[in-house]
This record gives C-alpha cells, structure tokens and sequence, in this order.
C-alpha cells in the first residue's frame, strides 16, 4: 500500500521561495512516476509539475510555473521535492503530491494521492 505525505507548506510573502517535500511510505519510490498537483480555493485541481521513473522520459512542469517551479526526487530518501521561486498571490493552494506507475503521460492517470499541503502567498 502506497502512503505519500507531504511537507513544507507555508504563508511566504511573494517572490520567496518554498520547497515541497513528498515522502512516499509502504513501497519504493524508484519505480513510482512522482507528480505534483495544486487546489486553489474554489477551483479544480491541476496539474502543476512530474518527473518520471524513467530517466528518459524526464519531467514535465505546467506553462504556467515552467519558469519559476522544478520538480526532482531522490529514491534513495523515497523523497519527490517541488522547488517553487518567485512565489506569487496566485500561487497560493492546497498542493498535493501524487504517484502512478508507468509514465506516459505525465500529467494523468496518478493512482495515488497525498493530503495536501497549504501554500499561502501575501502579498
């Protein structure tokens, strides 16, 4: 059984930085496509940043963040981490972490979720 556990959320002030950190428990990261999803207030859920099991495949982060977010893991701490720069209001939302096996694609199809975690940005 996969548990995934996010940290690091925080009220942050615009143009700071944050890094996420995922902990996945219960089975070994390595093989597990690691994404990285966010909930703003009264809205849906999207997709914000993956990175593959599979070194060929790489990472894919959403247009809208493509220059200020990048996305990484390391199996050898179980750990996926969302680096987050230049922080802005609209940044602010619940983000999730999430897992699925294969990668293709990278923005769907995840099987496994976090319970979030709140990122605050003031202005």
């Amino acid at each position: 059984q996969v548990t995934l556990t996010e940290s690091g959320g925080d009220l942050v002030q615009a143009g700071n930085s944050l890094t996420l950190s995922c902990v996945m428990y219960g089975q070994t990261m390595s093989m597990y496509t690691m994404g990285w999803w966010r909930q703003a207030p009264g809205k849906d859920r999207v997709f914000v940043a993956a990175i593959s099991w599979d070194d060929d495949r790489g990472t894919d982060i959403a247009r809208s963040v493509k220059d200020r977010f990048t996305v990484s893991r390391d199996n050898a701490k179980n750990t996926a981490y969302l680096q987050m720069s230049l922080l802005k209001t609209e940044d602010t939302a619940v983000y999730y972490c999430a897992a699925r096996q294969g990668s293709s694609p990278l923005n769907r199809g995840y099987e496994y979720w976090g319970q979030g975690t709140q990122v605050t940005v003031s202005e």
